[in-house]
């Protein structure tokens, strides 16, 4: 390779080298908060990973990885018939098997799993985060309340990505660290994003999955080589999509903001006081709204005009 070349990337690299990767040593995925090493003995999961983490470096070995897994196809009968797929971390299977076709999803859940369970150093928000000016726009909400939707098409329209899932607060660094990987969408959310974007990068469509039909949008190249860039805080929105509904934009109070973050917190409990302390910080810095919509470009256009405010805000 010449000395100037860029390296190779998932989605330059050949299906046939990451298939190899995948049943050899592992396939090495770098998304900021943590590494993950993947192997597989199935052969789609090549071309599925090639398409949502297309523009993540091809890696096949490494110094460290925070999580190890294998998703693996049972040697029985199963091989043949019904095939499925099985997540493996550890020497322990903590989920029931998937059809094999839906590998991408159970390890997409498998590796968000892990992550919930074991960066307790830091507050684990469920939320979109994105970034602009150097500030984190955060979305905590519970599922169903149109936050991926609102994340890919913010991301779509210039926002760098830092997670769809993960709002991971460094209280000791007072900024947001990137977990980034491909935004789950479920159902409906899928046809409103293509609608949205038509060039969109998305994956696959998963039918009959336990949350319905999904599919993933892939980080764009921007955000992927921001990986290690993070992002101090800059306003919280509480999103919630309701159908037929105007966009309502309202500001929160803190002591109703403080609840909606520990409540939509994954680890506040097991943090203790470090967790109170976090969420208080998070509180005294950012303006807190509650989004209600319907309409994702007037939701949008609203964000942005916003955000003005918010940096202003955070002026020397």
């Amino acid at each position: 390779m010449a000395a100037d070349a860029a390296p190779p990337n998932l989605g330059t690299a050949g299906l046939q080298p990451i298939r190899q990767a995948l049943g050899g040593d592992g396939l090495w995925l770098d998304v900021g908060l943590v590494r993950m090493r993947v192997r597989s003995n199935l052969p789609v999961l090549a071309a599925h990973l090639q398409s949502v983490y297309r523009h993540f470096g091809f890696q096949t070995q490494g110094e460290w990885a925070d999580l190890h897994f294998d998703l693996r196809s049972p040697g029985n009968l199963r091989r043949w018939i019904a095939p499925q797929v099985r997540f493996f971390c550890d020497g322990q299977v903590p989920f029931e098997p998937f059809p094999a076709s839906a590998a991408l999803p159970l390890m997409e859940w498998g590796a968000n799993w892990l992550i919930g369970r074991r960066c307790n150093h830091l507050l684990l928000l469920h939320a979109g985060v994105v970034e602009r000016q150097g500030r984190a726009l955060v979305m905590p909400a519970l599922p169903g309340s149109g936050k991926s939707t609102l994340t890919a098409a913010l991301s779509l329209s210039g926002w760098r990505l830092l997670s769809d899932e993960f709002g991971a607060y460094d209280l000791a660094a007072g900024a947001f660290r990137p977990a980034i990987k491909p935004i789950g969408l479920k159902n409906q959310s899928i046809d409103v994003i293509r609608a949205f974007a038509p060039s969109a990068p998305l994956g696959p469509s998963f039918p009959k999955t336990r949350k319905g039909t999904v599919a993933h949008l892939a980080p764009d190249q921007a955000s992927v080589l921001g990986v290690h860039e993070t992002a101090r805080p800059g306003a919280v929105l509480l999103p919630r999509w309701e159908a037929g509904s105007a966009t309502q934009l309202q500001r929160v109070q803190p002591h109703l903001a403080f609840s909606a973050l520990a409540f939509n917190a994954f680890n506040y409990q097991v943090l203790g006081a470090q967790g109170f302390q976090a969420v208080v910080a998070l509180c005294e810095q950012c303006p807190v709204w509650q989004l209600v919509y319907s309409d994702l470009d007037d939701a949008l256009a609203r964000i942005d005009a916003l955000w003005s405010e918010v940096m202003a805000g955070h002026s020397p």
